[in-house]
C-alpha cells in the first residue's frame, strides 16, 4: 500500500497541473494571468470570451481534487486521509509547482474535493455558489460564501469528525486567497462574471 506521504506528494502534484494555462493554449488563447484578475482559473478564462475554454477548465480542475479524494479511498485511506489527499490537490492548485507556486484561487478543485467528501456537501456549496452569483454577479463573492458553507455542510453532513477539520482549513486557505477580491469588493472595483476582458488588475 502507498505511504500517506507518497499519496499526498501525487495528490499535490496533480493538483498542480495548470488547466487555465493548458486549455489556453490548446483554443489559442491569451494567458490568463496577463488580463481580468490574472487568475488562472475557470472564471478568468471567460472573460475572454470563449465559453468553452472556460468549461474545459472548470471541469480539469474540479476533476483534480475529485481524482485525489477518490483515488485514495481506492488505495485503501480511510475518510479524513482521503480529505488529506483532497486538500493537497488543492494547495498544488494554488501553489502550483508548474508556475512558480503561484497558482488560481482553488474554487473548482475544493468543489470536487467537496464531491469527492460527500456528494451532498458539494451539491450544497454549488447551489450556494449559484445562489449568490446570480443575485449578485460576483463570483469572489459566490465562492467566499461557499467556502462558508463548506465545513458547516460537512458537519450537518458527516457529524464531527476530522476529515470536516480539513475542510475547514480548506476553506479558511480559500477566503485567504480572496482577500484582493475581498478589498475589491469593499472599494466597488470588483469585476462581475461575464464582464469584458481587461488588463490585469491583481
Amino acid at each position: 500500500m502507498m505511504s500517506l506521504l507518497a499519496l499526498l506528494v501525487a495528490a499535490y502534484l496533480l493538483g498542480s497541473i495548470p488547466f487555465a494555462i493548458v486549455t489556453s493554449k490548446l483554443f489559442g488563447l491569451e494567458d490568463p494571468r496577463k488580463y481580468g484578475s490574472g487568475n488562472p482559473g475557470a472564471t478568468n478564462v471567460l472573460r475572454s470570451g470563449n465559453k468553452g475554454a472556460a468549461a474545459l477548465t472548470l471541469v480539469g480542475d474540479c476533476l483534480k481534487g475529485w481524482l485525489a479524494v477518490w483515488a485514495a479511498a481506492r488505495l485503501g485511506f480511510g475518510p479524513t486521509e482521503a480529505a488529506l489527499a483532497g486538500l493537497a490537490a488543492f494547495l498544488g492548485h494554488v501553489f502550483t509547482i508548474f508556475l512558480r507556486f503561484n497558482g488560481g484561487k482553488g474554487v473548482a478543485t475544493a468543489l470536487g474535493v467537496l464531491a469527492g467528501v460527500d456528494g451532498r456537501i458539494a451539491i450544497l456549496c454549488a447551489l450556494v455558489w449559484l445562489a449568490v452569483a446570480f443575485t449578485t454577479r460576483y463570483s469572489s463573492a459566490a465562492a467566499l460564501s461557499a467556502a462558508v458553507a463548506a465545513p458547516l455542510a460537512g458537519l450537518l453532513f458527516l457529524g464531527p469528525q476530522a476529515s470536516v477539520i480539513v475542510l475547514l482549513a480548506m476553506a479558511a486557505m480559500l477566503i485567504w486567497r480572496h482577500a484582493p477580491n475581498i478589498q475589491r469588493l469593499r472599494a466597488g472595483t470588483e469585476g462581475k462574471i461575464g464582464g469584458s476582458k481587461k488588463p490585469k488588475t491583481d
